[in-house]
């Protein structure tokens, strides 16, 4: 083969390369891409049921899960399809609350992010439900990924329009409350909120979550068991300082524990410890930046009801009403230490 034509054919070469780079479909390899799906199992049947459901919601203090709580949100949810919502975790729920009642299934969605949160299999899904739970895990996560999305509107359709219930264990009985301690920026001790009320780590916000009968409620759990009645304290005063709430209520929930809310706002507390209801009796003293808190009344600062649970479930506070009844105790702070009496 001579000079000419070996040139010729380099041409050829060189053009047909080029070719190629200018996102041309000849060289093109097919797009090995995953499909997104949040669904991580389910047990029970897969076919759709349409029940008659009642609306109510329940804080579990986290630990071992209430199985009388999870009873009664079998039974207001007719019998439907239950459904657990996490952004961490496994199956773990849906063998466990399908052996509690008669539920047409449970399964589980993994939402660990914005775009599964939008997912249009994530928003049938839940809107299909008869119940939602929300597991524990960091409820960081949970306002980050769920916040504006698909997740959100269907949690609010389910319970507006729907009326179904609703609980949640650990991080998510904490963004069931209006407010919540959202944890962006990390955990918080007691002793560090006391000392700093407007710390860094002492991030409040109101919930992606709006749920009419826990109006002006902020939860908190894991409650005595992490000694948790300081840093509470504390989200109450931030409340009333930068929300100007003048009434606000602090739930607190031990582990083991259950506090359930009805429509009306009756409660009734399930498990082996107890819940506390906290009422502030006047605002704080000194609520500021880089100063202990102080909110003393007198050692009356703030009245607190502790009931004891039990299977049965106890009678608690009804949310929509102010007790007139006279407190277990009372807490107060004195430079950031507090104090019961």
């Amino acid at each position: 083969m001579n000079h000419s034509k070996l040139a010729w054919l380099f041409v050829l070469l060189v053009a047909f390369l080029s070719s190629c780079n200018k996102e041309s479909e000849c060289c093109a390899q097919p797009a090995s891409s995953k499909s997104v799906v949040a669904s991580i199992g389910i047990t029970g049947d897969t076919t759709d049921v349409q029940t008659t459901t009642q609306f109510g919601v329940v804080l579990m203090g986290g630990s071992t899960d209430v199985d009388e709580a999870i009873k009664w949100m079998i039974h207001k949810s007719g019998g439907g399809d239950f459904l657990i919502i996490r952004a961490g975790g496994s199956t773990g729920y849906n063998d466990y609350i399908k052996e509690l009642g008669n539920v047409n299934s449970v399964e589980t969605l993994l939402i660990d992010s914005r775009e599964k949160a939008n997912l249009p299999e994530v928003r049938k899904k839940l809107r299909n439900a008869e119940a939602v739970f929300i597991a524990g895990g960091d409820q960081s996560n949970y306002v980050n990924f769920w916040n504006d999305t698909e997740v959100s509107k269907a949690i609010h359709y389910l319970i507006t329009t729907k009326r179904v219930p609703i609980g949640g264990t650990s991080a998510g009985c904490a963004v069931l409350s209006e407010y919540c301690f959202d944890a962006k920026n990390g955990g918080v001790t007691s002793e560090e909120a006391l000392t700093d009320p407007y710390g860094n780590l002492v991030s409040i916000s109101k919930s992606f979550i709006a749920i009419p009968v826990l109006t002006n409620v902020i939860a908190d759990q894991h409650y005595s068991q992490r000694t948790r009645q300081g840093r509470h304290i504390v989200f109450l005063a931030r409340l009333m300082k930068d929300f100007k709430l003048i009434d606000p209520v602090g739930i607190g929930v031990d582990e083991k524990t259950a506090v359930a809310v009805e429509a009306d706002g009756s409660t009734k507390v399930f498990g082996t410890n107890m819940a506390h209801f906290l009422f502030p009796v006047t605002n704080p003293e000194q609520c500021e930046p880089n100063q202990k808190l102080n909110w003393e009344k007198n050692g009356r600062a703030i009245a607190v009801y502790s009931i004891q649970g039990n299977p049965s479930g106890t009678s608690g506070i009804n949310l929509l009403n102010k007790p007139v009844s006279l407190p277990t105790k009372y807490y107060s702070v004195s430079n950031g230490l507090l104090k019961s009496e």
